[in-house]
């Protein structure tokens, strides 16, 4: 009987979806002559040639192209296995494991959640919280099943990753009621008056610096905060105005005793779901995906 071997079927699916030995050999951390030789010998095992060279380009051949459909079905197979089996020792439960971008709000992060743990009776929710490139390394060796991010999966990562909207929604301003005045004449009333705002790493941060260029507005700084609980505590103990989530603003404001200066649109907050399959696989995220199209229908 003849047997496939899988290792070299991976370097050549690597390769074939890297675009390049080159590239292959970094995500594979394996030398260019290591892979090189491997092809050459699955090449031969197979009789067929599976690339050829034009230029300095690696192109598939025919018999390639038919490998690397196979290949796929191969290991998307493969990953559903992994994560058939992955957490449920006891049959009792299914585990998922988040990423959660540590620039999200908690509250952002647990409405996004709701769905999934509502959908899946006994689930298993594991959430690990870092920076997101960390996480979408992460994602890529499979030590995550999908990332919570406040934008698309960075560029610069040579990671096949897909990006699921979940959010789309305004920016509200919340105050004390010491700062109620300001929304007489909002948003020109922002202009010169105390603000909390999230910090400069963060999409909204971005978004919001470019809308008071635009309008002219120089809110007086008095805090810039990685943590939005914080921010919150901050502004509800009176220190200056904040930006929150609109589809969130009423249930800060009720909690803390704020009050509601005004809101835009022209400043969004956009939440992704991150994954690296564009067929979603688990329960749980599949329940995220279809919340998040319901939000945005």
């Amino acid at each position: 009987m003849e047997w496939l071997n899988y290792h070299h079927l991976l370097y050549f699916w690597t390769v074939a979806h890297a675009g390049s030995i080159a590239r292959a050999s970094q995500e594979l951390r394996l030398s260019q002559p290591t892979i090189s030789n491997q092809l050459k010998t699955l090449e031969a095992s197979l009789g067929h040639r599976l690339f050829e060279r034009q230029g300095r380009r690696l192109v598939l051949t025919d018999v390639g192209r038919t490998a690397l459909r196979y290949a796929d079905d191969i290991f998307r197979t493969g990953r559903e296995l992994q994560q058939a089996l992955k957490g449920i020792p006891t049959g009792e439960r299914l585990r998922l494991v988040v990423g959660v971008a540590d620039v999200i709000p908690k509250r952002v992060a647990t409405l996004l959640l709701q769905s999934a743990v509502k959908a899946v009776p006994n689930l298993a929710l594991l959430c690990r919280e870092a920076p997101l490139k960390q996480l979408v390394a992460a994602l890529a060796l499979h030590e995550l099943d999908v990332v919570l991010s406040d934008s698309p999966a960075p560029e610069d990562i040579r990671v096949r990753a897909f990006n699921h909207p979940l959010v789309d929604c305004g920016v509200a301003f919340l105050a004390p009621t010491r700062l109620a005045h300001l929304r007489r004449g909002f948003p020109r009333s922002l202009d010169g008056a105390p603000a909390l705002l999230p910090s400069m790493g963060t999409a909204v941060r971005r978004s919001l610096e470019s809308w008071f260029a635009d309008l002219e507005i120089r809110p007086d700084i008095a805090g810039e905060f990685d943590d939005s609980a914080l921010l919150e505590a901050f502004g509800a103990q009176g220190m200056g105005f904040f930006p929150a989530p609109s589809l969130l603003s009423r249930e800060i404001a009720a909690e803390h005793g704020l009050v509601l200066l005004g809101s835009t649109s022209d400043v969004r907050e956009r939440f992704y779901a991150i994954s690296v399959e564009r067929r979603l696989r688990h329960p749980a995220v599949v329940a995220l995906a279809q919340a998040g199209s319901a939000r945005l229908a």
